[in-house]
């Protein structure tokens, strides 16, 4: 998540949020103490981050609610409102993170009550998402939960469908890991066969993703699926299995490169390399331009992207890799590429001081392309440079020679 979508999500819990919370139980029933909850969800709140607050309302929850955790879930169904208006999550804003304590509450708590909790969950995450939650009960009762999902993969809410894909995530953010499923990749595919063609990207999307995180434990089992699931593809599952191998590529895996078509060695130079500047403060930016030339003497298919060896707190360089260019270059052409590379402080991600080494990947072979040093942030260029867009917004010069790059 980004960093500023996750400070608009801990001011979203505030005493005003718990006040509507208490006010939507009330309404369900008039007994609940009200005032009560909201002294105990407030006290402390504030000094607390995202995730942290909605345990915080979570365990306020559960010491106002009836203790009878059938009474309990049962009120807070009560007092939901309507689901998702429609079967997409982009431009819902923070409105749906109102029932991340309730989520929480279910993961909690409701391990002793299956069924019930299962139904809980159903209804959630057709307003939020349930993703977080179902992790438990897949850890502790895998064959049922599975089962349900299976079901789930039939339903007529896409929301529904996108938990059986979100939910079974090998490597799902913000989430426990569940060893049961790393050790079972073979069931998680059994759900996503039922999904690959959903008619909606939501659901789509999550397919993918849950690709992308397989390919991070069983990298052979990612690209011998999406050669399978390649055959026949419709437009829109090539480009799933597109970004379902987007890591994949970017760790330069040639099954990988291959089913996208960039697997043949690529016969470039990579040359006329500038980085400015060569001095860059902490919280700025660098622009790195290159020129890639044909070596070769037919067109060829190439995937360019750029690997910048990032200095971690430890000393140690650890390479990420952003997207640049896919590209058609024809024999003897050239094509000089940009990009730009921040230096921006995150609260997930501080630059480090020191050199950073820069390669150009084409199909995932690494071509040497200099150095910029980083060094310690300058206050008048660090504020400007906090609204400059991270590498993965790296960018092509408009000036091309001769080669056509595929849309």
């Amino acid at each position: 998540m980004a960093e500023s979508k996750t400070s608009d999500l801990k001011s979203f819990f505030s005493p005003a949020l718990v006040r509507r919370l208490a006010s939507d139980i009330e309404r369900a029933d008039p007994t609940f103490p009200g005032e009560a909850f909201e002294t105990d969800a407030c006290s402390g709140l504030q000094r607390l981050e995202l995730l942290e607050r909605g345990r915080h309302l979570c365990g306020a929850l559960r010491r106002h609610l009836p203790q009878e955790y059938p009474r309990a879930i049962e009120l807070l169904l009560r007092s939901l409102g309507a689901p998702h208006a429609r079967d997409e999550l982009l431009g819902g804003g923070m409105a749906p993170f109102f029932y991340l304590p309730h989520v929480l509450f279910v993961a909690e708590y409701g391990l002793e009550h299956f069924e019930l909790s299962l139904r809980a969950q159903y209804e959630l995450t057709q307003r939020f998402s349930a993703e977080l939650s179902i992790r438990y009960y897949i850890a502790q009762d895998p064959e049922r939960t599975l089962a349900a999902l299976l079901q789930w993969t039939g339903d007529k809410s896409a929301h529904v469908r996108r938990l059986a894909s979100e939910g079974t995530r090998l490597r799902l953010p913000w989430a426990m890991r569940v060893r049961w499923l790393d050790e079972h990749p073979e069931r998680v595919l059994a759900l996503l066969e039922q999904l690959k063609d959903d008619p909606t990207s939501l659901v789509r999307r999550s397919v993918a993703n849950n690709l992308n995180d397989l390919g991070k434990v069983h990298p052979a089992l990612l690209a011998s699926t999406c050669a399978r699931w390649l055959e026949g593809a419709s437009r829109e599952r090539r480009a799933l299995v597109e970004h379902a191998l987007r890591s994949a590529v970017k760790r330069g895996e040639p099954a990988a490169l291959a089913l996208l078509g960039y697997g043949a060695k690529p016969a470039v130079a990579v040359e006329a390399v500038r980085c400015q500047p060569a001095r860059v403060p902490i919280g700025s930016r660098a622009t790195l331009q290159f020129v890639l030339r044909s070596t070769g003497r037919r067109a060829q298919e190439l995937l360019v992207d750029l690997a910048v060896h990032f200095i971690k707190a430890s000393g140690r360089a650890t390479p990420k890799v952003f997207k640049l260019k896919r590209v058609t270059l024809p024999a003897g052409a050239e094509l000089e590429l940009s990009a730009r590379i921040s230096l921006a402080v995150h609260s997930t991600r501080k630059p480090q001081p020191g050199k950073h080494a820069v390669e150009v990947l084409v199909n995932g072979l690494p071509f040497p392309a200099g150095s910029f040093l980083v060094v310690a942030q300058a206050s008048a260029e660090s504020g400007a440079s906090r609204s400059g867009k991270s590498p993965d917004g790296a960018r092509r010069v408009a000036r091309r020679k001769t080669a056509a790059a595929r849309p």
